[in-house]
């Protein structure tokens, strides 16, 4: 990263709204794969039996153990206050509705009375799962990941562009492994998947959408060479489709 430490001191090569858009991705990202590895440590795997899917699942949670502690290098590596960005999911507004969204949505498996018995308790499981899987790795991580990539085409940030790349790679991969087991679990107990649930998980996901379309302006206002920020919202809504469609819930 020593490429990028110099660029990151020189004010001519990093300009005011591409170092607000890095601050805003470091300081979403290294507190959202925390929660990304509460919910699999504390919550998905106890309600999973399946041992090919629990072995699946220890290697995420390394996984994103390795993706905090490479948010973390990154911050430590340009000499970021850690006081400002890993607290910004207090302190921004469109990053605390993201990360409270996401919380809510899981906080009905933290319950350590719960159970997987019986179609309700199914159905809370599935909405969870949902909104860990689809709507956190498979909506609100990929505007960060494109804002990222977009600097690294410019040849700006490498070292950190590249480890994006790494992380992107895995969360693509955990978001496929989570579409399939929300799907055998539906192949399961099709009776869960009923109209008004869909219709409830429909409605999720295009509340998702435009959180994250209020993160992408308020990261990017001002967007960057051959991409601006209402083109960041169109990919926000195109991500949303593709694991919304893996899922049966057809965006219109």
């Amino acid at each position: 990263m020593q490429k990028d430490v110099e660029q990151w001191k020189s004010s001519s090569h990093i300009n005011p709204h591409e170092r607000r858009l890095i601050l805003w991705n470091l300081g979403f990202f290294s507190t959202a794969e925390s929660l990304t590895a509460n919910n699999i440590v504390l919550a998905v795997y106890r309600n999973v039996t399946n041992p090919e899917c629990r072995q699946y699942l220890l290697r995420q949670a390394y996984e994103e153990a390795v993706h905090t502690d490479t948010f973390i290098y990154c911050c430590d590596t340009l000499g970021l206050d850690p006081e400002e960005i890993y607290n910004m999911y207090k302190t921004i507004p469109s990053i605390k509705k993201k990360d409270d969204f996401v919380v809510e949505l899981t906080k009905s498996i933290f319950d350590p009375n719960f159970t997987t018995e019986g179609m309700e308790n199914i159905r809370k499981f599935i909405h969870d799962l949902i909104g860990y899987y689809v709507i956190m790795e498979g909506i609100f991580f990929y505007a960060g990941f494109a804002m990222m990539l977009a600097l690294k085409r410019q040849n700006k940030m490498v070292g950190i562009g590249e480890q994006f790349e790494y992380i992107m790679r895995d969360e693509s991969l955990h978001l496929a492994f989570g579409c399939d087991l929300i799907n055998t679990i539906k192949n399961e107990n099709p009776q869960v998947w009923d109209a008004a649930f869909q219709e409830e998980i429909l409605g999720l996901i295009k509340e998702s959408v435009e959180l994250e379309k209020a993160y992408s302006f308020d990261a990017c206002p001002q967007g960057l060479l051959g991409i601006n920020a209402w083109q960041f919202c169109d990919y926000d809504e195109y991500i949303a489709d593709r694991p919304s469609g893996v899922v049966n819930v057809t965006m219109p």
